[in-house]
């Protein structure tokens, strides 16, 4: 497959149309709910292949709908390259919808499957397999991967409630560049690699070359919010040239961001246990962003988790 031809800006006034799709148990409907509260005229489980005329009649109702939102999953046959097809075509008309995918982890999604007693939708594609859940989850997830790979938005559920969720959409929607301009987001995310890879990041980067002030014994029980330790990780030898050149590189990356319409970037900062190093230099990168007009979203994952 070639690159992907650049997204053009929706014409001043277009319907803003948003995709939200996923794995199921990832949360589509909560955010479904989200997106009611915002305002957004839903539609569940809509075939592919009407949503273009969906997007036309909403774009005929002389205003009584300005932001609509489509909820998709695997009951349609055909989904995932009939949808894919859907979205370059609406993109061709310079009314590209706005993909938000949900997925979460393995062990998560059983559990909520388990929780309310029901099958996965693919549970019993492949009669060979034995109709087992973790068959139905892997096969969805295959199905899916290449609309993932186009997504605007990546949302992990696995670590986070219906309030967390609904802060993440409310972000994203509401606001500058809410309604289809180019408008840069970041979300900058603190973690320890003890916990694991934060999977919805769409860059990640590693700080444990800093020295580790866990073995300060005055500054073992603070964080990385407080200023001692602040001081202590942005002081040590390489914290200075690495900030100034990650900066220099975002800089270059965010303006790529806003030539191909993406609106939303994650950047995972790691530590060991996610509590001096990372918060401290999220914390730093996170201030350097906002000076170049990038709104941004700090979120300490693993704080307080030891």
């Amino acid at each position: 497959m070639g690159e992907p031809e650049p997204r053009a800006e929706q014409p001043e006034g277009a319907l803003e149309t948003v995709i939200i799709t996923g794995l199921s148990g990832a949360g589509r409907s909560a955010a479904a709910k989200c997106f009611e509260d915002l305002g957004f005229f839903v539609v569940d489980n809509l075939p592919p292949a009407l949503i273009g005329t969906l997007v036309d009649l909403g774009s005929r109702s002389q205003g009584a709908v300005t932001r609509l939102a489509v909820v998709m999953d695997v009951r349609s046959r055909g989904f995932s390259k009939d949808l894919r097809s859907v979205i370059r075509e609406l993109a061709d008309r310079r009314m590209r919808p706005r993909v938000v995918f949900l997925e979460a982890h393995d062990d998560v999604l059983v559990r909520r499957f388990e929780a309310v007693r029901r099958e996965h939708p693919l549970q019993h594609a492949d009669e060979r397999a034995g109709g087992r859940l973790v068959d139905g989850i892997a096969a969805e997830r295959a199905l899916l991967a290449g609309l993932r790979d186009e997504a605007d938005l990546i949302i992990d559920t696995s670590d986070r409630s219906v309030h967390d969720l609904r802060r993440v959409v409310e972000s994203a929607f509401t606001g500058p560049g809410a309604n289809g301009r180019p408008e840069l987001r970041a979300t900058v995310l603190s973690f320890g690699y003890k916990y694991g890879l934060p999977v919805d990041a769409d860059l990640v980067v590693d700080v444990r070359f800093l020295p580790n002030p866990y073995w300060i014994p005055e500054l073992r029980e603070l964080n990385g919010r407080d200023q001692p330790v602040s001081d202590y990780v942005l002081s040590q030898e390489g914290a200075g040239e690495f900030i100034e050149r990650y900066t220099d590189l975002l800089r270059i990356i965010g303006a790529g961001y806003r030539r191909e319409s993406k609106r939303y970037l994650t950047l995972a900062v790691g530590c060991t246990g996610g509590k001096h190093r990372s918060v401290a230099i999220s914390q730093e990168l996170a201030r350097r962003l906002e000076a170049q007009g990038v709104e941004t979203t700090v979120v300490h994952r693993d704080l307080g988790r030891e």
